[in-house]
């Protein structure tokens, strides 16, 4: 029991020195943050969307070096090809052999810069590499690290050269998250204190990748009680019998939820999900999934908002 309790208190420290360190990046924005780490450690891909300037790209990269995993960037542009992301085999003479040279989606954590300036071929691309953790290549499956996350941000719809996510691609993403203008006292801090991309670089991994794992073993290990998932379902059902939206959640969807909720438990300090954690974590993770009904007058976000108002706890 003794041995219990000091683990714990060491996971704790870990974890409170991850919020810490991300929190001196980017400031103001704590459950963002917060909201980040849980998405990774339900094991889901991030996406973050925002106008240019936020700090986007900032939180992103930090989250990466914050885990203490493999990295790697990558600018999407209209004229980036599949092959940019996940590699190419090249004839060599000296083998004579095609060789296959792997593309940056061979990392454990990718940033995919501005998602959705590439053409939809080339965000296809990601489908297989974010649902099943590997890539066909001329007919050869080959699977990518462990573990392996997609960070992706991407700017409004309404900008110009930018091309929508379709569903299936949105539908990958554990949760979308958005930043939003620092208030005045974060905006000051800002202007005073250091280059937040210098200050990225001198960041020390606060976790190893074992470190990691074995924080996602206990996040999976997160009670979830019978009444809790009553509620869940209820939430489920009221996306689906379209007052809301125009179609509901799938059941991918709800257990995206389940695990994000888990994580969101998990760094609150408990081993069970209790009701507020999903109230916590359903906009985040529900809302890039829904479209909803004509007449509503509200986005995505602020509808999920409303219905969890209207469905009551059990």
């Amino acid at each position: 029991m003794q041995d219990q309790r000091q683990s714990q208190r060491q996971i704790d420290g870990k974890i409170q020195q991850l919020l810490s360190q991300l929190n001196t990046v980017i400031v103001g924005k704590a459950q963002q943050v917060n909201d980040s780490v849980a998405c990774l450690l339900a094991g889901g891909h991030l996406l973050i969307e925002d106008v240019p300037g936020v700090g986007k790209t900032t939180l992103a990269h930090a989250l990466a070096r914050s885990f203490g995993l493999q990295f790697a960037r990558v600018q999407f542009t209209a004229d980036l090809m599949p092959t940019d992301l996940i590699g190419v085999s090249i004839y060599e003479r000296g083998r004579e052999a095609f060789v296959f040279h792997p593309g940056p989606v061979f990392a454990q954590v990718l940033l995919a810069d501005e998602i959705n300036r590439a053409s939809p071929k080339t965000q296809s691309a990601l489908l297989e590499a974010m649902e099943e953790k590997q890539v066909t290549v001329e007919g050869e499956t080959r699977r990518l690290p462990e573990p392996f996350f997609v960070i992706a941000t991407q700017n409004p719809h309404d900008q110009l050269g930018t091309y929508a996510l379709p569903e299936s691609q949105l539908d990958r993403f554990h949760m979308r998250l958005s930043l939003g203008y620092p208030d005045r006292a974060a905006e000051r801090e800002l202007l005073r204190g250091q280059d937040r991309r210098s200050l990225i670089e001198s960041l020390p991994p606060a976790l190893t990748p074992d470190d990691l794992a074995r924080l996602q073993r206990a996040v999976a290990a997160v009670h979830t009680a019978e009444p809790v998932l009553e509620y869940l379902q209820d939430l489920v059902a009221a996306t689906r019998n379209g007052r809301w939206f125009l179609q509901g959640l799938s059941p991918r969807a709800a257990l995206a939820v389940v695990r994000a909720a888990k994580a969101q438990a998990f760094l609150q300090g408990r081993d069970y999900v209790a009701p507020d954690d999903l109230a916590a974590i359903l906009p985040q993770t529900t809302a890039h999934r829904l479209i909803p009904v004509r007449d509503a007058g509200r986005g995505p976000l602020e509808q999920v908002r409303a219905m969890l108002d209207a469905v009551p706890l059990p």
